[in-house]
């Protein structure tokens, strides 16, 4: 018999309030969670979670301002650990979910939902299953070659939570002087943490560990007539 997951707390990581309200009371209506808090940025939600305790499920929505594509999910995947990351988000374009799930999301919520959506998606997830929306289609072929974007997905998965947040700093151009400086450990530690990034991603300098990330982006989902 499947074990059923205990969801209690909940971190809605979304930048508008309003929404955050809304969706707040739904899943105390539909889900029986008990406390939930919010965070209107990726940043602001990894340090909450360095704060702990780790709450039983986080609600991410992909579109942060300090954000750029299925970072904030991988991030936040890494943060978390078995925690289901469930997104809820207005990007449902048939490419963006697929990539979502390939990341680790429990399940892909489109975010105009009705109730009954909401309700079923947790009710999979409580069960220890993956939700994904009516009308998802996945890859029609499993055994096809991995596309770029996949590939990318996949080594930026296996990054640690202190690796995924260097990256990051990568690739806004940071020295290790200045990430040191900003994470507050030695510059040695950094450059050990680069080296293991390198060779987690399967390349041979900071250019193309920049590159892998950015394969990641919305850019790279989206269909080229928008």
């Amino acid at each position: 018999m499947q074990d059923i997951r205990q969801l209690e707390t909940a971190l809605i990581v979304d930048d508008h309030p309003l929404f955050c309200d809304a969706l707040s009371m739904t899943l105390r209506a539909i889900a029986g969670l008990r406390m939930i808090e919010t965070a209107d940025g990726l940043e602001t939600a990894l340090a909450r979670l360095d704060r702990g305790p780790v709450p039983d499920v986080v609600v991410l929505d992909l579109n942060l301002p300090d954000v750029t594509g299925l970072e904030g999910l991988i991030r936040i995947r890494a943060a978390v650990g078995q925690v289901p990351v469930v997104v809820v988000s207005s990007l449902a374009d048939n490419r963006v979910i697929g990539a979502a799930l390939r990341a680790g999301a429990a399940g892909f919520i489109p975010k105009h939902s009705r109730r009954e959506v909401f309700r079923a998606a947790f009710d999979a997830i409580r069960g220890g299953s993956f939700f994904v929306p009516d009308g998802f289609v996945p890859q029609a072929d499993p055994q096809a070659p991995a596309t770029q974007q996949e590939d990318a997905i996949a080594r930026l998965a296996l990054l640690t939570r202190q690796q995924a947040k260097i990256l990051a700093l990568v690739c806004e151009g940071r020295l290790n002087k200045q990430i040191a400086y900003d994470l507050a450990i030695a510059e040695t530690t950094v450059k050990a943490h680069v080296t293991a990034i390198m060779r987690k991603l399967g390349v041979q300098s900071r250019t193309q560990a920049v590159l892998i990330a950015r394969e990641a982006s919305f850019a790279s989902l989206m269909p080229e007539n928008g």
